[in-house]
């Protein structure tokens, strides 16, 4: 038997959310329903899918930092190009690339909503 992930995270902005992981992390959009009631947004990569909806009321960000929060990670085959792409659109990191002691390599980045988002070297 087969599993996948889906994300789901609550926002403040559904058209900011789609900024960022289009322009920013190379997303594409997969389902778009910001014109209807209870608006919602999926965009895709690979095998990975996050759907946003809106959040029904305002979120302190730091929550969603570590070690409160979650951390999502990317694992990318290459992490130059990850890196060259945020920089280029000059979404501000979090913590710039660097070696790991566990072995891996990343860089860090939030989200418009404070989410914590860990672009990785894979194993």
């Amino acid at each position: 038997m087969s599993a996948s992930l889906r994300l789901e995270i609550f926002v403040a902005d559904l058209d900011a959310f789609v900024d960022f992981y289009t322009r920013v992390l190379g997303f594409t959009v997969g389902r778009d329903l910001r014109d209807v009631e209870h608006a919602y947004v999926a965009v895709v990569r690979d095998g990975i899918e996050i759907g946003a909806s809106h959040a029904w009321e305002p979120v302190d960000a730091a929550v969603r930092h570590v070690p409160a929060g979650v951390e999502i990670v990317i694992e990318v085959d290459d992490l130059a190009f990850e890196e060259q792409r945020v920089n280029a659109s000059g979404w501000p990191v979090e913590s710039p690339v660097r070696e790991r002691p566990w072995g891996l390599t990343d860089f860090r980045v939030h989200d418009p909503d404070g989410y914590y988002i860990r672009l990785t070297s894979r194993r």
